[in-house]
């Protein structure tokens, strides 16, 4: 969640097109890029970092390339419609394709390919592993 923001709410907008930004390796040698467009939550960008670091045991330097900028609200179950637009429920970042969410280096590529290989099966889209040298 970002410490603050002009205004509570937003509206959706529309998540077109590649990634103008952030679709290459800037820090570490390794990362992982998305290949779908949509939201992915502060909750699954934390579960993700959580998954990487428990699997490299405080080996290598972890990056995290993604921020949650996005307010998503919600009504509560079973509300009338009207009466305003609701509550904001979670933060999330939209990521479009190509779009680089964590990067890594200081460990081996196996290490590195099986860490980001935990860290894709908390998000909600598919991400391929990608390199420095581009293999």
């Amino acid at each position: 969640m970002p410490k603050r923001t002009k205004y509570r709410k937003v509206q959706r907008g529309r998540n077109r097109g590649l990634a103008k930004g952030g679709d290459t390796l800037a820090f570490g040698e390794y990362g992982i890029q998305t290949l779908d467009r949509g939201l992915i939550s502060a909750q699954q960008i934390e579960a993700a970092r959580v998954a990487i670091n428990r699997y490299l045991s405080r080996k290598g330097k972890v990056w995290i390339r993604v921020f949650p900028h996005q307010p998503v609200t919600k009504k509560p179950a079973e509300t009338r419609q009207g009466k305003g637009k609701g509550g904001v429920e979670y933060w999330a970042a939209n990521v479009r394709p190509g779009f680089i969410l964590f990067e890594l280096s200081g460990v081996a590529p196996s290490l590195a390919r099986e860490a980001f290989r935990l860290a894709d099966g908390k998000l909600p889209m598919r991400c391929r592993f990608i390199t420095k040298d581009g293999q």
